[in-house]
């Protein structure tokens, strides 16, 4: 029986035309009309596979224009779905992840594998073993048929391919390509059984082809692959066979196209023919009237998204239905859709994201970034913060409010223990809970298991996180599930091999990324597909997003050792064959379409970044020929006329914000800019503490202090001797700086710090006892009430130290870790308030107060720094308290009148916006 192909060039009325093609005398579609008589045509007897099913539509259509009667359309399908309805065989091939991970368990017995692809470790073997299964179909896919036809035909075409590359590299590139070519090889063979997904689905093709009973319309916009080149063979041995695709022959498109003929010479696949004629010469009437693209530069990815939004709402405006986006630039696409769906347009995604990029696979990705991490902070942190985590908590947003700050105040790095005791005694028990449920969960994901009980992990990890209810009310997530136990179910009995945590999250990563999640599709105004999905469709305008040299055309992708030469000796796609079909897509979105609007982004980086090469081959053929250059356009966002509104230094009046309490710092923060205080203690915005990998300066002062406090504890509740005290200080210290260093290595640097100032302090401390002074109490927390005549306010704070002498007088001490040179200058400031609030808040009077220094001074010893003239500065305080508060409880404004040294630092800056008003 006749295999026949129906070549049509490209152009608006394809479907059309191969309606008229196929309805003629001799063509399947005609034997059927010429067969019938004036009743109601029935063409049910001829089998068409389509691309897709939209395609399916564009061809009833184009058939009921052409007949304008009554008709019963041939059975259309494509080849996947006629495929799908046929009864399965006997023997089913592997699963993906059974398949992969088979492979996988055979590489990483072999160490000169590991060496030679430079992995670390087993896991890191994962992804080849991906890219080998890809690279095994591809040469299926490729050669099946002349295996099939010839078993050493394979052989040949290997061995002349492999030694077409030895010529062309050096001889000492050959032993590392001849292992892996070997490898390649060995893998390809041994997929290439009877259980390969792709041989059975040849085996099923060509099994239809026998029984074929009809007529078959294959339409295609590109030629047939092998597998379905030899499947249409068969089937035409029984039944007639026609092929309609387009037709790229320079006699054809010539004189429909001779611009992009001209610009684009290789898009003619008879290169031998002579070339097209200037459009100068070529006659009016033949040439029909072809319209050019519009370019739309736009400086950066905002601009480009912007502009594009606009460029599809005026459309939408315009009465335009049938939008198409090309998402070259994938980055971009994301944000015009953002920016679209802000303007209530939905966009009907036809291509799919990766299931990895949506934020039910973010959740899972974090868990295993902690699982993995052992509990690090950042990554808890990242888990928490998902809202499919602990769903079902009310008070959830508040709780990882309280872990976030508590971990970032303490700046805590990670690791389970340390955050369990870290929440010990926290004030809410559910937060505790909280770090106890993911430790424990975070405990089962050790050791080596079965794919399936990793599946089984992940799904009591969801439960005990009351994470399954809300994945399921997630498209994205609900996907998620359904891969997890599609992965156990593939486990049935083929492979029982166990695989660690590491190799566990590698597969997981890998199918996650190979998914593809489809939101729903409610409005189809406004579709986003890739280039190749256009192909044989027509629109009624078009966006084309990444029109510039980084994204068309698309970069190519080599894998492993296979280069365009072996590949064109094996008859697979090479860079060049890729590139020209995408060129081919090209030419055909503009021929097809009206309206089409190319977009990129003019800079990246900061680097210019020029429009595609074809784009530039075009504008200088139609140079070259005297046709107008392609228009410019430009859609900027309209403009808004907004109301001038000087700004000026904020002054609030909040009296019903006054605060119950006021701390040593927080009096600071008023006497520095009283809009700090306002923003930070009336209205309590805060900034959350970075969290740092390097102990900070406050963190060595916390650790000074409860060395120096449990040290004199222990001096005065045993009466240590001197000669035993400086054993009992270094006890003390290493005890405070282990627990430390486990926490953070780098508090190292702070314990080699404090040992050199341990023997000045002692000395120190020495000749204070001997002058008559006893430590009394340390790191006490103290409040006092400050009352004026229509009001109070608590005072509160933690005094480091309170010392009493033999006649009753008490000293209140202050330790800081800086020199005592530096402590004697700033107890001379008369703005230095610390010690007097100190003073204030004890519950007894106190006769002096000193900042003692914990830093050694150039004469290698520390000292202490008493307060002038402190129960006048107590009183002036006092007084200064009452007077300010009462104010601000009468109504008082709070400006912004900080000095330039205060607001250099001042995280409120944002929110006063100083510098913006005058």
């Amino acid at each position: 029986m006749p295999l026949a192909t129906v070549p049509i060039p490209p152009s608006p009325d394809f479907w059309q035309q191969a309606v008229r093609l196929l309805l003629r005398e001799g063509q399947p579609l005609g034997d059927a009309l010429a067969g019938q008589g004036g009743g109601a045509l029935d063409f049910s007897g001829c089998q068409l596979l389509v691309p897709a099913f939209s395609h399916a539509q564009n061809f009833k259509a184009a058939l009921a224009r052409e007949l304008r009667r009554p008709y019963l359309a041939p059975r259309i399908n494509t080849p996947s779905g006629l495929l799908a309805m046929q009864p399965p065989g006997e023997q089913s091939a592997p699963p993906e992840s059974e398949r992969l991970m088979q492979l996988y368990a055979q590489l990483r017995e072999h160490g000169w594998l590991k060496k030679m692809f430079s992995a670390r470790r087993n896991a890191d073997l994962l992804p080849l073993a991906h890219t080998l299964l890809a690279l095994s179909d591809e040469l299926t896919m490729a050669l099946l048929p002349e295996i099939r036809a010839n078993a050493d035909a394979a052989d040949g075409r290997w061995r002349q391919a492999l030694a077409q590359l030895l010529e062309q590299l050096e001889p000492s590139a050959h032993g590392m390509l001849s292992d892996e070519a070997q490898l390649v090889w060995q893998v390809w063979k041994g997929q290439l059984d009877a259980s390969d997904r792709i041989a059975q689905r040849f085996d099923a093709m060509l099994a239809l082809a026998a029984d074929a009973a009809m007529p078959l319309i294959w339409v295609s916009p590109t030629a047939p692959e092998p597998l379905d080149a030899a499947f249409l063979a068969a089937w035409a041995e029984r039944q007639p066979v026609r092929v309609v695709t387009l037709d790229w022959s320079r006699a054809a498109i010539a004189p429909l196209h001779p611009v992009y003929l001209g610009a684009w010479s290789e898009l003619a696949q008879d290169d031998d023919a002579p070339p097209p004629e200037s459009t100068e010469n070529a006659e009016s009437a033949a040439i029909p009237a072809l319209a050019m693209p519009a370019l739309c530069p736009a400086g950066d990815l905002e601009n480009a998204a912007v502009q594009s939004a606009q460029i599809v709402l005026r459309w939408l405006e315009q009465g335009k239905s049938e939008i198409a986006v090309v998402a070259q630039d994938r980055v971009t696409a994301r944000r015009l859709r953002a920016l679209l769906e802000r303007a209530q347009v939905a966009v009907a995604d036809e291509t799919g994201w990766k299931l990895s990029t949506t934020r039910a696979a973010a959740a899972l990705a974090a868990w295993n970034e902690l699982v993995s991490a052992r509990g690090e902070t950042g990554a808890l942190l990242d888990l928490l913060k998902s809202p499919f985590v602990f769903a079902g908590d009310e008070a959830r947003a508040d709780r990882v409010m309280r872990v976030e700050a508590r971990l970032r105040r303490a700046n805590i790095a990670g690791d389970w223990n340390v955050l369990q005791n870290a929440f010990a005694d926290a004030a809410d028990s559910g937060d505790l809970a909280c770090i106890v449920t993911l430790a424990r969960q975070a405990a089962q994901f050790t050791g080596r298991k079965t794919l399936a009980a990793w599946c089984r992990a992940e799904r009591a990890m969801f439960a005990a996180l009351d994470m399954e209810a809300a994945l399921r009310a997630d498209v994205a997530g609900e996907q998620c599930l359904l891969l997890l136990d599609e992965i156990a179910a593939e486990q049935g009995g083929g492979l029982q091999d166990e695989f660690s945590f590491p190799e566990w999250r590698a597969l997981l990563n890998l199918r996650l990324d190979a998914t593809s999640y489809m939101p729903p599709i409610s409005d189809r105004r406004v579709v986003m597909l890739p280039l190749n999905g256009a192909r044989l469709r027509r629109f009624d305008a078009v966006l084309v997003i990444g029109a510039d040299a980084a994204h068309l055309p698309s970069p190519p992708q080599e894998t492993l050792f296979f280069s365009n030469a072996v590949r064109r000796e094996l008859n697979l796609a090479t860079r060049a064959s890729r590139q020209r079909q995408q060129l081919c897509d090209l030419t055909e979105l503009l021929c097809v379409n009206d309206e089409v609007v190319l977009c990129w982004q003019t800079r990246q980086d900061g680097e210019p970044n020029p429009v595609s090469p074809w784009v530039q081959r075009l504008e200088l053929k139609l140079a070259q020929d005297g046709l107008p250059p392609l228009r410019e356009i430009s859609a900027p966002p309209p403009e808004k006329t907004l109301q001038a509104a000087p700004s000026v230094m904020p002054a609030p009046v909040a009296p019903a914000l006054l605060p119950g309490k006021l701390s040593s710092s927080s009096f600071g923060s008023f006497l520095a800019c009283p809009y700090q205080f306002f923003a930070q203690r009336m209205l309590r915005v805060a900034v959350m503490d970075e969290l740092s990998d390097m102990p900070e300066k406050r963190d060595y002062g916390s650790w000074l202090h409860e060395i120096l406090t449990r040290y004199h504890e222990t001096v005065r509740d045993r009466d240590t001797p001197q000669g035993a005290r400086a054993a009992l200080l270094e006890e003390v210290s290493a005890e405070v700086f282990n627990r430390a260093m486990n926490q953070h290595p780098a508090a190292l640097s702070y314990y080699a710090r404090w040992q050199k100032v341990i023997p000045a302090y002692l000395l120190w401390a020495n000749e204070r006892e001997a002058q008559g002074w006893r430590f009394v109490i340390g790191e006490e927390a103290q409040s006092s009430m400050l009352a004026w005549d229509d009001g109070a306010i608590e005072l509160y704070g933690r005094l480091d130290r309170i010392d009493q002498n033999e006649a009753g007088e008490r000293a209140l001490l202050d330790y800081k870790t800086r020199a005592a040179v530096s402590l004697k200058q700033k107890v001379k400031d008369e703005d230095d308030h610390q010690l007097a609030f100190y003073g204030l808040l004890a519950d007894s009077r106190i006769d002096a107060a000193h900042y003692v220094a914990l830093e050694l001074g150039a004469d290698k010893k520390i000292g202490d720094a008493a307060a002038p003239e402190f129960s006048r500065k107590q009183q002036m305080l006092k007084q200064q308290i009452s007077t300010t508060m009462q104010a601000v409880a009468h109504g008082a404004a709070l400006p912004a009148n900080g000095i330039e040294t205060v607001c250099q630092y001042c995280d409120m800056r944002g929110l006063c916006r100083k510098g913006a008003w005058l």
